[in-house]
């Protein structure tokens, strides 16, 4: 399947529902955390355990013949580091495997198209290899400048007709694309009132990933590689790992053109830049001479700040260290639990902040 998508991007398949099994559910079964919390049914991964065999053909005999309906996915709110919060869904264990192996099939589908600047949410690539590939661009490239981003609102902000109409455009099964439309508009529950937003796709969702990833692609990679790419006279590359994305430049006026035209890009597609982790920044080596009188500073992506430093031997080269905010980050849960615990015996004390 995944070798005749990418034989021809233009090839719409049309027989891939039968691949949906008893040996598929089996396997997407595996991944599952026998810890995750329950979804709205109130079905434990451990509880749903102990008939699973029963589970797994009376869930095949659903998806089989249409029969299968997407519950809603329960949504609750984490606290972030900024003060804001995100929102995380928690779907059903049952509806976590058919969810599973239906993104199995279209992941390898989607995976033909996506441009090798992207690191998240892909198997086989990880955010490790986004960092090794930024320190060694920008240490033999000559890159001078670094656009620093984040797209905010990639999963709540998706539009569920342009996903309709994406997957139309590589799978033509009616049972597929039904099953599918049915995750789409399942619905979202939170605090016990049922909604059905009009756009985006609950985060917390084994598909939402992969189509928020898939969305990011066509919003920031295509574009660069069709638009900007051919457009630049210096060096440049583009890597982004899920909604973090760093362009670098070897000019200043390419560099202050991607700042300024971002932003109208991501807006056209319903999205919007983060106000404090977006930023344009010099990152040349030191030593090199300089056509602007702005400063060298460092650049932070994925919680690693990079910055230029000397070796051991001498040599500049691109050292990183955990981010201010990653650090803080520890230091605060700490403090909000130790400050109504202080007068707790010094021995529980220890076991809590251990564990923490």
């Amino acid at each position: 399947m995944a070798a005749q998508a990418a034989h021809a991007a233009e090839r719409v398949l049309t027989t891939l529902a039968h691949l949906i099994d008893e040996d598929c559910l089996r396997e997407a079964y595996r991944p599952t955390s026998k810890a995750s919390a329950a979804g709205i049914d109130g079905v434990t991964a451990q509880r749903y355990a102990e008939h699973l065999a029963e589970h797994r053909r009376d869930r095949h005999e659903r998806v089989r013949r249409g029969g299968y309906e997407a519950p809603p996915v329960e949504r609750v709110w984490r606290e972030q580091d900024d003060g804001g919060q995100r929102p995380l869904g928690k779907p059903t264990c049952e509806d976590q495997m058919v969810h599973r192996a239906g993104a199995r099939l279209l992941d390898a589908i989607d995976e033909q198209d996506l441009q090798d600047s992207s690191y998240g949410f892909r198997r086989g690539r990880s955010p490790h290899e986004a960092l090794h590939a930024l320190r060694e661009r920008c240490m033999t490239e000559g890159i001078g400048w670094i656009v620093e981003a984040e797209v905010r609102g990639d999963f709540e902000s998706i539009d569920k007709t342009w996903l309709r109409d994406r997957l139309r455009t590589r799978v033509h099964e009616g049972s597929l694309v039904r099953l599918m439309g049915k995750w789409r508009h399942a619905g979202v529950r939170e605090a016990g009132v049922l909604r059905h937003p009009e756009t985006g796709v609950p985060q917390g969702g084994v598909r939402s990933p992969g189509l928020a990833n898939l969305c990011l692609h066509q919003v920031v990679d295509a574009w660069c590689e069709r638009a900007g790419r051919p457009r630049m006279k210096g060096r440049g590359f583009l890597m982004r790992c899920a909604e973090d994305v760093v362009m670098g430049g070897a000019l200043a006026t390419e560099a202050r053109r991607i700042m300024a035209v971002l932003p109208t890009r991501c807006a056209r597609f319903g999205r919007r830049m983060h106000p404090t982790k977006t930023a344009l920044s010099a990152f040349r080596k030191p030593g090199v001479r300089q056509d602007t009188e702005d400063g060298n500073g460092p650049c932070d992506f994925l919680g690693l700040t990079h910055s230029w430093t000397t070796s051991r031997r001498g040599c500049w080269v691109i050292k990183r260290t955990t981010a201010g905010k990653r650090r803080r980050r520890p230091k605060k849960s700490l403090w909000r639990w130790g400050r109504p615990n202080r007068h707790a015996p010094l021995q529980d004390q220890y076991q809590r902040r251990c564990l923490k």
